[in-house]
């Protein structure tokens, strides 16, 4: 199930570490369970369980870091708008720490307690479309002071009450909305869940999610034109002309002694590439005067000197802790459109399990390892919005990607990815580097991944039929309408006066919202409007099912709880009716499923497929 968190995806991810891996794997062959077969090119080399050495694992830690780098940094700096921190650099580098320090923390959770795949955590754009439409709000707008540099001043108490106040409203709201994801995933709702919501509903939900930011990408845009176009054509040029051109680095081994190895760098971390580059070239010409230094002129926004003194200002160390803006504060119309931007991560979280096991040579996830990373992530969510992100968690799909190019399904990388993005968010100076990149060069960075994002959510219609008349009806109705509902709703805020202040903002933030819009109308007319399973594309994850049934890990070994807890529990017969609990009796069970399922071959009509969600 493709979503926007491929935002980085661009099939960019190869990292050809072959000649590490493979002289491992020779070292590794006859010592483990057999993952890596010879006449199977497409099995991982490490599993799930298997643990490389130590230098793999931190090589492949720090490219799972990279690789999320740019989709969890952005989300702070379009943040900041709402915010009313354009001006602020010294909070919006203590923005970027916290997210970084939350991704990471909630990737240890995950990994450890939760769906125990191979899967990194890190903030979603599914929440920064509510967050951003309800921060647009009248009675939340910024004031006009503080769009003007020279009139803010960024440790008066106006200035911080101006947007603690709003990013407590908007930890309160992402906090409650969390509750729900806690309560579907613990309690195995998700199963329930997934049999209504399919391809129709997601692909419209998630194209909207890049298709409203067209506005914030056009506004850093057309800050300089031409730094924009060059930051974008240099992400074009790393990752799409550039991405099968290798570069020779140094490697050592105990066969090969010193030797030269493949590193495509241009596949791992084009983005990065492309912003560094860029922001280089505008630090040449600021430090020659070639962009202006009148901030009334065009192309000032350009210049490297800004923001001023923002990385001397910064603390070397931080660390992030909860209610560090203040008490959170609840709006109910905040939740309300909150709660529909996780509802679409739950479901696409729930495809990510399924392309993660796969491609990390693990059985498909049991219901009780899916009901515990949704419940997880509704958890991550929760320490998100005390910690004062402004946002939330969800799983990466670029990383599960790369999964599959590297060939190492470790969880033992992903857990060390997360160390690493803890001590990224413990760093205020690093924090205070990044929320220094030029405006335009973000623009250019922008552009490219609010477009994948919308490339992202149409893919979800491949396993639909799409020459069906009913689905073209379905996705271009929705589509369309989202578009221009909260376009309208926008220019004229005060057509709903019920005379119920907060039913006014619950309708207008919801009606404001593109991807509640349109996931709403594609929601209610798939599954009113008669067509068959396969037409709607709601066999995809029920045959993944049943072709990845043949691994050879067995499923306990992969998601029982760690510490011995699984042991605790089994001995206790209640354990079996707790939805995210694994019990001794799972394993005969999954086998019998597998014997049962081997034998009924799915039908062009569907018949003979299991409900695998079902829970």
């Amino acid at each position: 199930m493709a979503s926007e968190k491929k935002i980085l995806g661009l099939d960019n991810l190869a990292f050809d570490i072959g000649d590490q891996v493979n002289d491992q794997a020779r070292e590794k062959e006859g010592k483990t369970s057999g993952c890596v077969a010879e006449e199977n090119r497409n099995k991982p080399t490490y599993c799930v369980t298997d643990v490389p050495s130590w230098h793999l694992c931190g090589f492949l830690a720090i490219q799972h870091y990279l690789t999320a780098f740019g989709g969890i940094l952005s989300i702070p700096l379009i943040l900041s708008e709402g915010l009313c921190l354009q001006h602020d650099s010294l909070t919006q580098s203590r923005l970027i720490n916290t997210i970084f320090f939350v991704s990471g923390l909630c990737t240890l959770l995950q990994v450890t307690f939760g769906v125990r795949l191979p899967i990194l955590q890190g903030g979603t754009f599914a929440l920064l479309t509510p967050a951003m439409v309800m921060l647009s709000m009248p009675e939340w707008e910024c004031p006009a002071w503080t769009q003007n540099a020279s009139l803010v001043n960024t440790s008066s108490p106006a200035f911080i009450e101006v947007w603690q106040s709003r990013m407590r409203t908007l930890q309160g709201s992402v906090m409650v909305a969390s509750l729900l994801q806690i309560l579907v995933g613990f309690s195995g709702l998700i199963g329930f869940l997934m049999r209504f919501i399919g391809p129709l509903t997601i692909a419209p939900t998630v194209s909207l999610i890049g298709l409203s930011l067209y506005d914030s990408a056009g506004a850093k845009l057309g800050s300089h034109w031409g730094i924009s176009a060059m930051s974008t054509a240099l992400i074009i040029l790393f990752s799409q002309y550039l991405r099968h051109v290798p570069i020779p680095v140094p490697a050592f081994n105990k066969d090969r002694k010193l030797h030269t190895s493949k590193f495509f760098i241009f596949q791992s971390m084009p983005i990065l590439l492309g912003v560094l580059v860029s922001w280089l070239v505008c630090y040449l010409l600021t430090i020659y005067d070639v962009l202006p230094s009148d901030p009334a002129q065009y192309g000032h926004l350009a210049r490297t000197d800004v923001k001023g003194n923002v990385v001397n200002d910064a603390y070397w160390f931080t660390i992030p802790y909860p209610g560090q803006w203040g008490v959170p504060t609840v709006s109910l119309a905040g939740v309300m459109g909150i709660t529909a931007g996780i509802i679409c991560s739950m479901a696409e979280s729930v495809g990510d399990y399924h392309s993660c096991a796969k491609l990390s040579g693990a059985p498909p996830p049991p219901k009780h390892a899916i009901n515990r990373g949704i419940g997880v992530e509704g958890l991550g969510c929760l320490l998100a919005g005390a910690f004062g992100t402004g946002n939330g968690t969800t799983s990466f799909s670029e990383n599960v990607a790369a999964l599959g190019i590297t060939k190492v399904g470790s969880r033992t990388v992903i857990l060390l990815s997360g160390f690493f993005m803890i001590l990224m968010g413990m760093l205020g100076k690093i924090g205070a580097i990044f929320s220094t990149i030029p405006t335009p060069v973000l623009g250019g960075m922008f552009l490219i991944m609010f477009g994948v994002i919308s490339a992202a959510g149409i893919s979800n219609l491949q396993s639909t039929d799409m020459s069906s008349s009913r689905n073209i009806f379905v996705f271009g109705f929705s589509i369309f309408t989202a578009l221009v509902v909260p376009n309208w709703i926008m220019k004229n805020p005060d057509f709903f006066n019920t005379g119920v202040k907060e039913l006014d903002q619950v309708i207008n933030i919801l009606l404001s919202t593109h991807m509640f819009v349109g996931g709403f109308l594609g929601f209610f007319l798939d599954n009113t409007i008669p067509g068959t399973k396969r037409e709607r594309g709601l066999l995809a994850l029920e045959e993944l099912h049943l072709q990845d049934s043949g691994n050879t890990l067995e499923t306990e070994e992969v998601y029982n709880l760690p510490f011995g807890i699984t042991s605790c529990l089994s001995s206790h017969s209640w354990v079996r009716y707790v939805p995210f609990c694994p019990w001794k009796g799972q394993r005969t069970q999954y086998k019998s499923e597998d014997n049962q399922t081997s034998q009924s071959e799915p039908l062009p009509n569907g018949t003979g497929v299991t409900e695998e969600f079902a829970f």
